[in-house]
């Protein structure tokens, strides 16, 4: 059976790879270089605490991959495990924290609700009277998106998957009974299934397809900042999740503070984006970062930063499914696609041979929960 994955981040990558080992003939198609979007932009967080089911379970399973990754892929990706701290101004996120640490605990992960001031054993520096409550996780934490790349593609080739590079898909084929190819600036390509991994693309590569997907390309930012006080090395990915604000200490020093703030919902143009950082964004993102905590003030130095895009549905959760027959998305994870991608790539392999999903239950990821005006929402996002 031939599959034609588009994009090669990390998700396209994973989906390449357990489609490989499961039998298939993949070919991957990348516009540019492999892992050279999104994924490199990415801060590379791993985590379980998330709101709803469906995304811890992703996380369960994905991490099951992330632990053994330098083993299965012979690739150290700097996988440390400092924890995440979420913070909680105000007593209804207090009260959604507390279900979702009951919901995380029913899955077997161990997260646990705490007060503001227990909250600064795990952060010494943080100003605890901003907040009413926080969770914590200790098994959290981040990896290199760029090492993992490498590890999946590298895999990927041994199992013969054949990754075009510079190759853009220009249409999807389609007949009476489903998709059955792509078009690229190549060629004719033809394939029992294409699987949709394009992240901020991926709406445009549906419309190809005839498909009508809500995912929006959104312009995130962060910083590399020299804290005025130094972060301890083991110091959490803390998040001040009513702002949007997060920091979490970086090589050699510094920090990355980043923060998804009121101005930044707006969609842009993929292909002609700014992957710059914006000074003004950056002082905003310090400047919210010292109002909690005391490693940052006037006197952090901003070192440098970047751009990236999220890929962000309206719920915030991917879009996992065979939306149409031979057309399977893996897109829309909101800013969660590094994390999630060894799950999401299985899953992939298995709606395509098997024809159904088994790893996760992931029916209320179909596209069709938009027509019904679902009110399924991730609301740990920053």
């Amino acid at each position: 059976m031939d599959v034609i994955v588009i994009g090669g981040g990390i998700v396209g990558l994973s989906s390449a790879y357990y489609l490989a080992q499961a039998g298939m003939d993949v070919t991957l198609c990348e516009k540019g270089s492999i892992g050279m979007e999104s994924t490199a932009r990415s801060a590379g967080g791993i985590r379980m605490q998330f709101s709803t089911d469906i995304n811890a379970r992703l996380s369960v399973a994905s991490r099951e991959v992330w632990d053994t990754f330098t083993e299965e892929f012979g690739v150290d990706i700097a996988y440390r495990k400092s924890g995440y701290l979420f913070l909680a101004r105000t007593e209804e996120t207090a009260t959604q924290f507390r279900e979702n640490v009951a919901m995380q605990n029913s899955l077997g992960i161990e997260s646990e609700y705490l007060s503001p001031s227990a909250a600064t054993d795990y952060c010494p520096g943080l100003r605890s009277n901003r907040f009413v409550g926080a969770t914590y996780n200790a098994t959290d934490g981040y990896a290199d998106p760029n090492l993992a790349v490498q590890g999946y593609a590298t895999k990927a080739r041994e199992l013969g998957v054949d990754i075009r590079t510079k190759t853009v898909v220009r249409d999807v084929l389609t007949d009476e009974s489903g998709v059955t190819g792509v078009e690229t600036d190549a060629g004719k390509l033809d394939a029992d299934y294409v699987v949709n991994a394009s992240g901020a693309w991926a709406a445009n590569l549906a419309s190809m397809a005839g498909v009508d997907l809500p995912i929006h390309p959104r312009r995130r930012q962060i910083a590399i900042v020299d804290p005025t006080q130094p972060i301890p090395e083991d110091h959490p990915l803390t998040i001040d999740l009513d702002t949007g604000s997060y920091f979490r200490p970086e090589r050699d020093g510094a920090a990355i503070v980043g923060g998804h703030f009121d101005d930044e919902d707006t969609n842009v143009d993929p292909d002609a984006y700014s992957d710059s950082m914006a000074i003004e964004w950056a002082a905003t993102a310090v400047e919210h970062a010292a109002d909690y905590t005391a490693y940052f003030d006037g006197d952090s130095r901003i070192r440098r930063g970047w751009a990236g895009l999220y890929a962000v549905t309206p719920d915030h959760h991917p879009i996992i499914e065979e939306t149409i027959p031979g057309f399977v998305t893996a897109a829309g994870f909101s800013g969660h696609g590094f994390q999630h991608a060894p799950a999401t790539g299985q899953l992939v392999a298995e709606l395509c041979v098997d024809g159904n999903a088994s790893l996760v239950d992931i029916d209320s990821l179909s596209s069709r929960r938009f027509e019904r005006g679902s009110e399924f929402v991730e609301r740990n996002v920053a």
